[in-house]
């Protein structure tokens, strides 16, 4: 896994809900995502937006401008999907998580799923 393609917990979530939401991608509905899946932990609009500029930097998202919606006064949104930087460094995000839980149940066993709740 090369240094750039590491990914910190919350731009995993924000990949995440990019993923699961598809073609309906878009600043609010990744915001709502992303609070389901970082639940009890609140999730700012802001750090959604700020997320998103950052993988896009990085070139693991792409984004494009809609037209302005149908309403008066109607805005573009922008939508959001995975490069294929951004689905190989999701991949390799999901690999090392399963390789440490791997690891955690041959230590802990059972006592891994009992600790409760942090």
């Amino acid at each position: 896994m090369s240094k750039q393609s590491l990914l910190g917990h919350f731009e995993q979530i924000v990949l995440t809900a990019v993923v699961d939401l598809d073609e309906n991608a878009y600043g609010v509905t990744i915001h709502g995502a992303a609070g389901e899946l970082s639940h009890p932990r609140r999730v700012s609009l802001g750090a959604v937006y700020a997320t998103l500029d950052r993988l896009e930097d990085k070139g693991l998202v792409a984004s494009r401008l809609s037209d302005p919606r149908p309403e008066r006064g109607g805005r573009s949104r922008r939508y959001y999907r995975l490069t294929p930087a951004g689905t190989r460094a999701l991949h390799e995000s999901v690999q090392l998580a399963r390789r440490v839980c791997e690891r955690l149940e041959s230590t802990w066993g059972e006592k891994l799923w009992n600790l409760g709740p942090a």
